[in-house]
């Protein structure tokens, strides 16, 4: 008898040491096209109150000098799933839409197929956005067979639950995907009504309502953190959300609530499903083993109707030059919050440059696994930042930047090397603007003492603007960023954005 009781103590012991040794949770929230400037925490001028947002950065760490790795949606989730800079695969500029074929090669280890092969039961419950392939053979609404399974979904790319809507809210066709099968089978043309306008008529599902998506996207998320929670596997969510991503819509209690505007109400919206992730951590007593990202994957955007926030007193971009698509700051800088329950024990700011391509070195070091040559060639890890500890991980010190139309730029410490005249993307100067013609083929700022962008001193640095240049060909021509041996790049060997290469 006294032996029996030994022996279940000792099992006692050995699950509570189980427990507290298990790997973190990790909830990945990403928001679709929120300027750094709609969270309060980041623009104190702003219009805006994003408390529970604001809470995870109380109790984290909230970066500001955060990058997506390009100003618009496909590039910016392509980076994060495989820390790889987007402009490496065959999408040279621009995004993919609803009937678009698979962006990320099948053979490439992403985030979620990393984590599987470390224990992780992985799901993705949100705007995809990175092409899969429909039921047919040539793409093309009148061709696809909407009850049969796609092939190279993200089911196909390490997830092992997904829940997903194709492409962007204003992107046909307007169906659930779920583990690969239409929730409902689209039939009906939606050409947009009063109210509520999608930009691109197509094909819609019967169980599809625009206005609805962010509440069955939370349904959905928080039915997969109450499956998963206290389970032998830690689980990794991505939640992209379509919000508050165009058609602005704001629906019940949220309506009004900004006293902003419209886009306000929906940001507020965006705000609460934060809240209610966290709510639902703590209800399954998970949350102080739940490491929790919160980020943009590109600035605000235009048809937003900026015009409404100014007359607000509310800038999207906050200081900061620029807008969803350009490659100026309010392009790509978001706002980038990490919150671990108690392993971070107070709230901190940290200015240390990181970009969305960082997330999957960090979870490698998080589970302490080496990767091979050809994965996260962009990745560098931000782990010790958060835990105060140092790391054992090579560090980032640059990082590129891509506009929607292909152009680049490349930050150094103080330096910011933007290759074109322009915006690069709908911002003003425009490409093919007479303005754009007469100014100087680059420009070159000093974010320390210019974060607006507005005085072009590439001529009083020439040695700056050649040191960078050598940096940025060097990197995008190794097809790699960080240590190991080359790579290549997809697509073309020649690029016609990249002419000044050859020069």
């Amino acid at each position: 008898m006294k032996r029996k009781f030994i022996i279940t103590i000792i099992l006692c012991l050995n699950i509570l040491a189980s427990g507290f040794a298990q790997k973190p949770n990790i909830v990945y929230i990403l928001a679709d096209d929120l300027g750094i400037g709609d969270v309060s925490s980041y623009n104190p001028n702003g219009k805006i109150k994003t408390d529970n947002i604001d809470k995870l950065a109380q109790c984290g760490v909230r970066f500001t000098d955060a990058h997506t790795t390009s100003a618009v949606c496909t590039p910016t989730r392509y980076g994060i799933l495989t820390g790889r800079y987007n402009w490496r695969t065959t999408l040279k500029k621009g995004v993919l839409h609803g009937y678009d074929t698979p962006l990320i090669d099948p053979q490439r280890e992403t985030v979620a197929s990393f984590l599987q092969k470390q224990g992780y039961k992985t799901g993705i419950v949100g705007k995809w956005h990175l092409g899969w392939t429909w039921g047919n053979i040539e793409a093309g609404e009148k061709k696809v067979d909407f009850a049969k399974q796609i092939r190279n979904s993200p089911n196909s790319n390490g997830f092992d639950y997904s829940f997903c809507i194709p492409a962007s809210l204003d992107m046909p066709p307007y169906a659930y995907v779920e583990n690969g099968f239409c929730t409902a089978i689209p039939k009906d043309t939606c050409e947009g009504r009063k109210g509520i306008e999608l930009f691109r008529a197509g094909i819609s599902a019967p169980d599809f309502k625009p206005e609805d998506v962010i509440g069955k996207f939370t349904e959905k998320a928080l039915s997969f953190i109450n499956q998963n929670a206290n389970k032998e596997k830690p689980f990794f969510l991505y939640f992209p959300l379509a919000a508050p991503h165009t058609p602005v819509l704001p629906i019940g209690d949220f309506v009004g609530k900004s006293k902003v505007s419209p886009y306000g109400d929906f940001v507020l919206m965006v705000d609460d499903v934060v809240k209610q992730i966290v709510a639902t951590l703590k209800k399954n007593g998970i949350y102080d083993n739940t490491i929790i990202v919160f980020t943009s994957d590109n600035g605000f955007a235009n048809s937003a109707n900026l015009q409404a926030q100014l007359a607000k007193g509310h800038n999207p971009s906050a200081d900061y030059r620029g807008l969803k698509t350009d490659i100026f700051e309010g392009g790509h800088r978001v706002p980038f919050i990490v919150s671990w329950g108690k392993a971070i024990k107070k709230g901190k700011v940290s200015d240390k440059l990181i970009c969305s391509t960082d997330f999957f070195r960090t979870v490698a070091e998080l589970n302490k696994a080496q990767l091979a040559d050809n994965i996260a060639e962009d990745s560098f890890s931000f782990l010790g930042e958060i835990t105060n500890k140092k790391s054992g991980f090579e560090q980032r010190t640059s990082a590129i930047h891509h506009s929607s139309n292909g152009y680049f730029a490349i930050r150094k410490g103080q330096w910011k090397l933007i290759m074109c005249s322009h915006s690069g993307g709908n911002g003003k100067p425009k490409e093919d603007s007479e303005e754009a013609k007469k100014l100087p083929p680059i420009q070159l700022y000093d974010l320390q003492t210019d974060m607006a962008e507005n005085k072009n001193v590439y001529a009083e640095h020439p040695e700056i603007v050649k040191e960078l240049t050598t940096l940025l060909t060097r990197y995008v021509k190794d097809g790699r960023s960080t240590k190991g041996t080359i790579q290549t790049n997809d697509g073309p060997a020649y690029w016609s954005q990249l002419t000044w290469l050859d020069k």
